[in-house]
């Protein structure tokens, strides 16, 4: 085939959150099949570490730091008429960077990551599109604005319904458009009126996990989590997501109270970059830790004796439950955090609706050590045997043009 342009919104390195995972491993699967030209964006200078792995992997890149402020994405969307999101992500330097790639190279498919990066394509690109919107973020507004007051949901509704027009437009537009799970995928298809087609054309790709760098025997467990009073739960992630930061509050204001009442020497630890003040105000009584960023999770994982992911508003596959699993974590999670893994109720984790349940459900792993060890073997047993990053993307090259085309094929 030709070669491929590949347009992200964040930099695919390092693979240390989910968006990142995704576009890090669909980005060497890309790389094996024909030279990659990516157009990207960094958020900060730890980002900039990273440019020399974009670059080995890339036959060319633009990257470029994204430093519009979000009120000044708010004034351009209320002008344009457009998402704030599409606002935010729009650079005239990776705009020119696409024409003159596409001017000079043979690129006969854009893979575009996130449904902020469709903007990128021009009208007249005569190739293959490949839209990976990853979730329907028009129905993650749509839940924020749903617990919102005031402006603020007025904003989140605004937000929704245009990025629903959006998505609609993506999916007619493009020749796949890939989702995460089957749910989002069937989701997407339910919001689409259809009129030509374009729901046959929605797909789901799941995500996979790096089960051998995800081992426990390969890290040594964090000493200053293991120097906690037990049982020590974990709850991991990008501690500036919105979901992320009402699921962490969750925990700690809501669950684990019922779990010391039952387990006194109990501690919570939230461990992800940028916690906000609401939760470094919680750190450091009642047996909460908010410990920030870390270099590597592993070790946080592997000091761990449950995960506990109480997610209210989740789109797709968390792969903070699959990082669990794979370190041979019991994890106890609600049922929109367990959304689109296939793995066992009871066996592989363990899914618990209210709060009063989730702490329950806790305390029974927490005084249950041969169940609660069986569970994780079972779950790393589960990860390892059907969610490998090989098998997720085993159709991607089908999605390009490629059929009959393997990756072993491409090695």
């Amino acid at each position: 085939m030709g070669e491929i342009l590949f347009l992200s919104h964040r930099i695919p390195f390092p693979p240390d959150r989910g968006d990142k995972i995704r576009s890090h491993h669909v980005l060497k699967a890309l790389a094996r099949l024909a030279p990659v030209h990516v157009a990207t964006f960094t958020d900060d200078q730890q980002d900039h570490r990273f440019e020399a792995d974009l670059a080995r992997l890339a036959a060319s890149y633009r990257l470029v730091h994204r430093r519009k402020p979000l009120p000044v994405a708010g004034i351009e969307a209320l002008a344009t008429g457009q998402p704030v999101s599409l606002a935010a992500f729009r650079d005239g330097r990776l705009e020119r960077y696409v024409r003159d790639v596409l001017s000079r190279r043979a690129v006969e498919v854009i893979y575009v990551f996130s449904g902020q990066m469709v903007q990128y394509v021009p009208a007249g690109f005569r190739g293959k599109v490949v839209a990976d919107l990853v979730d329907v973020d028009s129905a993650k507004f749509e839940a924020y604005a749903a617990k919102s007051r005031g402006v603020r949901a007025w904003m989140e509704r605004r937000e929704s319904g245009l990025l629903r027009a959006e998505e609609a437009r993506i999916a007619r537009a493009c020749d796949v458009t890939l989702l995460v799970s089957q749910a989002e995928a069937d989701l997407l298809r339910s919001r689409l009126p259809d009129r030509d087609g374009a729901a046959m054309r929605v797909r789901a790709m799941g995500n996979g996990m790096d089960s051998d760098h995800f081992d426990p025997s390969h890290v040594e467990p964090e000493p200053r989590m293991l120097a906690m009073s037990a049982p020590r739960l974990i709850f991991t992630g990008q501690m500036d997501y919105p979901p992320n930061i009402e699921a962490a509050l969750r925990a700690i204001d809501r669950i684990m109270p019922g779990v010391r009442a039952a387990c006194p020497q109990a501690s919570l630890h939230i461990v992800g970059r940028n916690p906000p003040a609401a939760l470094k105000a919680r750190g450091g009584r009642d047996g909460i830790e908010v410990w920030g960023r870390v270099e590597d999770i592993r070790p946080w994982l592997s000091a761990a004796d449950i995960a506990l992911v109480p997610l209210e508003i989740a789109r797709g596959v968390q792969n903070k439950v699959l990082e669990a699993m794979a370190m041979r974590l019991p994890v106890v999670l609600s049922p929109e955090a367990a959304t689109g893994i296939d793995a066992r109720d009871g066996r592989d984790f363990l899914v618990a609706g209210d709060d009063a349940r989730l702490a329950e459900a806790v305390v029974a792993a927490a005084n249950d050590p041969a169940r609660a060890r069986a569970m994780g073997a079972a779950a790393r047993e589960w990860i390892v045997s059907s969610a490998s990053w090989d098998a997720a993307l085993a159709r991607l090259p089908g999605y390009l043009g490629l059929d009959g085309v393997s990756f072993s094929d491409a090695a």
